[in-house]
């Protein structure tokens, strides 16, 4: 544990739901309506090797059953994963909805698969749920020349590490092979009913289009998907489908909107394990990004620096290409942030790329 990491509390301590199994991290009151919920972990094939998904106690039309957060990348391990959780970990009860956050594909991969599985609904944000579906069926924002000249423009001049993101044609529909015809919007300041309770939506930016974290007021509970984590900064990107965008402001402004809850707010974050100290935490990534910003900001005034220039400053660590490309995203959000804000100014050299200096 890190000395941030230890400024937060975890509640359950090292414990972790089993691979085919869960952990009840919020206990229902008496044989009504109140819900559990129900803590599922599933393993992913990346160096961010696992997410946290949710199950949630619920009524819908009279049917006793489950909401489900989240669902994993679409893979045959995770659907067996799920299998079990079947069999196992829902009493008896059904699915009742499919509940998801963003469109990241660790998050929204198996929406169609578990909808279909259980005849139930999607439901997602109007904005995620749109490129979702639009990115399962395209080249759009994650492989495939449009992204390699993207990235190539902004210094990434390795041949091997360009053409393997030529080659990533379908990076994402291999993950989201398909999304739901048809969904449930929810948007900023919805109250969903989930087993009785009301749920808060709250939506956030920067890290997706439109990513809704879920509040319980009653509980004291925030589902906050990806928008807040206790262990590593959630990835801020600038993406080739908006690529003069400000992602970084959108998701400082975003999480100073958790500042009202309660200081006692148990946090399920889609990666690590659940936390109370969401206050200290929200404090923890200013930081963080103030003390990002500041070197960038360094580096541009020794001399004009492109995004992939600015990966050793901000990246210390060796990093492989999934990992690459999620930081040169990040390093170009920072030096948009400080060019938004006319810190840094930008031009493009005689190769093409473009490069930030001090203003």
């Amino acid at each position: 544990m890190n000395s941030l990491e230890a400024l937060l509390d975890y509640p359950f301590g090292e414990a972790l739901p089993a691979g085919g199994g869960s952990l009840v991290v919020c206990e229902g009151e008496g044989s009504g309506l109140a819900p559990a919920v129900k803590w599922i972990r599933m393993a992913l094939p990346f160096q961010l090797n696992h997410i946290n998904l949710w199950l949630l106690r619920d009524e819908i039309d009279g049917r006793q059953g489950w909401s489900v957060v989240d669902c994993c990348i679409s893979r045959d391990e995770s659907r067996a994963q799920w299998e079990q959780i079947f069999d196992t970990q829902l009493d008896g009860l059904p699915i009742l909805r499919v509940i998801v956050t963003h469109m990241h594909p660790d998050h929204i991969g198996l929406a169609s698969w578990l909808c279909s599985r259980w005849d139930a609904p999607l439901w997602i944000s109007a904005t995620d749920f749109n490129a979702a579906r639009l990115a399962s069926i395209s080249t759009t924002g994650f492989g495939g020349d449009h992204t390699a000249d993207f990235f190539a423009a902004h210094g990434l001049v390795d041949e091997d590490s360009i053409a393997k993101i030529r080659a990533r044609a379908s990076y994402y529909p291999t993950m989201v092979p398909g999304v739901p015809q048809s969904f449930h919007r929810m948007q900023d300041g919805d109250t969903v009913r989930i087993g009785g309770r009301g749920w808060r939506c709250i939506s956030g930016y920067g890290h997706a289009p439109e990513h809704i974290a879920l509040y319980c007021d009653e509980l004291h509970v925030l589902i906050s998907g990806d928008m807040m984590l206790p262990r590593i900064s959630t990835n801020v990107s600038v993406y080739d489908v908006e690529p003069e965008s400000d992602p970084l402001r959108a998701f400082l402004a975003s999480i100073d909107r958790f500042e009202d809850l309660p200081a006692d707010t148990l946090t399920l974050p889609s990666h690590g394990k659940p936390f109370r100290g969401l206050h200290e935490r929200i404090k923890q990534l200013h930081d963080h990004h103030r003390d990002r910003l500041a070197e960038v900001m360094d580096a541009c005034a020794q001399s004009p620096h492109c995004a992939a220039d600015i990966l050793p400053i901000m990246f210390k660590r060796e990093l492989d290409l999934h990992q690459t490309t999620f930081a040169m995203g990040e390093a170009l959000a920072h030096l948009h942030l400080l060019w938004y804000q006319g810190q840094l100014q930008r031009h493009r050299d005689g190769a093409g790329v473009w490069r930030f200096a001090t203003a």
